[in-house]
């Protein structure tokens, strides 16, 4: 998890009107299914691999099946239980199942992508992580080099977080840009307004009507 706050960037994410960590939500997921899961018998390594677009894990594996998992309807086993067990004592697992769950609800609000499990003698999971467009909107940099947090400029994530925070309540683009003290419109749609949309962390209230007169813009979790 260190290895991944590191050199992944965490996205603001409202859930309801708590700030949560959607990074960790999501690997903590990854990294408990590598311990929980792993069969432990086999002497192939553990693998978490930071790629461009993606993180891969690898690791060996008792399958139950061959190809890749369908997350809205396997069933869950347990392959190590006393693992599982110990995990769910020490608050880093929930129960059978929800591992995948989490992961079907928080990657595609993490990065817009799913994620993709392949179950084999080498069990295999892909997280897809933000593109371009999102780094570019969190970092305020055109650069393709990943940043800790805690370096990030302050301001375009500033601005970011108030518009989040601002849109709680469905609101107009001449609301927003009037909190923001903006007035080029075209550098608000391309700089903030379209990233957040295909994010998926802003939605339209008239989402048929793109361009309607009446259209706001709203926050909103997924349940």
């Amino acid at each position: 998890m260190a290895f991944i706050a590191k050199h992944l960037n965490d996205p603001f994410y409202l859930e309801g009107t708590q700030r949560i960590s959607i990074r960790n939500k999501v690997f903590r997921e990854v990294c408990s299914n590598l311990l929980i899961h792993r069969e432990f018998s086999n002497a192939f390594p553990a693998k978490l691999i930071i790629e461009s677009g993606q993180v891969r894990t690898e690791n060996a594996n008792r399958p139950n099946g061959y190809g890749e998992i369908d997350l809205d309807s396997f069933s869950p086993l347990s392959k190590n239980p006393i693992i599982s067990k110990f995990f769910h004592e020490i608050g880093l697992a929930d129960e059978l199942g929800s591992g995948f769950r989490n992961l079907t609800k928080y990657v595609p609000l993490y990065s817009g992508g799913k994620p993709q499990l392949v179950e084999g003698n080498i069990f295999t999971m892909t997280i897809p992580i933000p593109d371009e467009k999102v780094k570019k909107l969190i970092t305020g940099s055109d650069t393709t080099t990943v940043t800790h947090q805690d370096t990030l400029p302050v301001t375009p994530l500033d601005k970011v977080e108030q518009i989040l925070n601002f849109c709680a309540t469905p609101r107009s683009r001449i609301e927003i840009l009037n909190l923001l003290g903006l007035k080029d419109k075209n550098s608000f749609v391309k700089v903030y307004l379209t990233p957040l949309l295909d994010s998926k962390r802003l939605f339209m209230t008239i989402p048929d009507k793109p361009t309607s007169r009446n259209q706001k813009y709203v926050t909103k979790t997924p349940f």
